[in-house]
């Protein structure tokens, strides 16, 4: 009888991978690495500006972001809008600010092979929809909502693709979100957990906590990656939405941005977990 590879979380759940007879387990509250440069938050708030000549998000200083926890998430399988209406200090991502594709299929594989790049994850989807932020509790993934099983095959299918298409992945920083750091384990089998990249523990943000997120993910948009590698953060919706007033939806998608070294970034393309394997055609 051939078995499965099956890989435990101790306190988590199981799931199964084919291959060779092994069993591995990891515990859920894995200690942070040391800290880095990208741990250094930035002490301004920052703001989304759509500049006139280009449909790409800039980031500068000043915008109100995202709103109110991961409810609304579904997991819907359809692309996001490759184009969103500007709104001044957008919250929550309504109506979104403008972005559209700069690059796409081979151009954007080739662009990621050569390295440079951060590609922010929103986490796999997860079982229920409700926000969480209030009650979980970090290292207790019983308090927390977690993947399904469409999020583990999701996770699977990004990490295989990027093997396949041998697209550099050099960091990989997640939140201490149970969904967050699974995602990054299953996908690129290692991760940095960042407190940073949690969500406030309210439902309903204030202006200062939404400050609050801006500072804590910016410097990870901010900083460029090693030479000849990518950065992969895995987190969640509403930091991404406080940095770029953009809603990151479904679970699972990835907004690939390209620092420019002086802190600030350009929204280069958003990519399904499905289609990340369709870039080479």
């Amino acid at each position: 009888m051939k078995l499965g590879k099956v890989k435990i979380w101790i306190g988590v759940g199981v799931y199964v991978f084919s291959g060779a007879a092994t069993v591995a387990i990891a515990a859920p509250d894995r200690a942070p690495e040391a800290v880095s440069n990208w741990e250094v938050l930035a002490n301004t708030e920052v703001a989304v500006e759509r500049l006139d000549h280009s449909p790409v998000v800039k980031i500068v200083q000043g915008s109100e972001g995202g709103e109110g926890g991961e409810g609304g998430e579904g997991g819907s399988p359809t692309k996001p809008p490759s184009t969103y209406t500007p709104s001044q200090g957008g919250e929550g991502g309504e109506a979104g600010t403008m972005f559209k594709d700069k690059l796409s299929g081979t151009q954007l594989l080739n662009a990621l092979r050569n390295g440079g790049y951060v590609i922010y994850f929103r986490h796999a989807q997860t079982e229920k929809d409700y926000a969480d932020q209030v009650s979980a509790k970090m290292g207790d993934c019983s308090t927390q909502r977690m993947l399904s099983e469409v999020g583990w095959q999701q996770s699977r299918t990004i990490g295989k693709a990027f093997q396949t298409l041998k697209i550099p992945v050099g960091q990989v920083f997640s939140s201490e979100y149970c969904r967050a750091w699974q995602t990054a384990d299953i996908a690129f089998g290692r991760f940095e957990k960042r407190a940073s990249l949690n969500f406030p523990p309210s439902e309903d943000y204030t202006e200062a906590q939404k400050a609050q997120m801006r500072a804590a993910v910016m410097p990870f948009l901010t900083t460029m990656p090693a030479n000849g590698t990518n950065v992969v953060v895995v987190g969640h919706d509403d930091l991404f939405d406080a940095a770029t007033g953009i809603y990151p939806e479904p679970q699972g998608v990835a907004y690939i941005v390209k620092p420019d070294g002086k802190g600030k970034f350009e929204i280069v393309a958003n990519v399904l977990p499905e289609e990340w394997s369709k870039l080479a055609r």
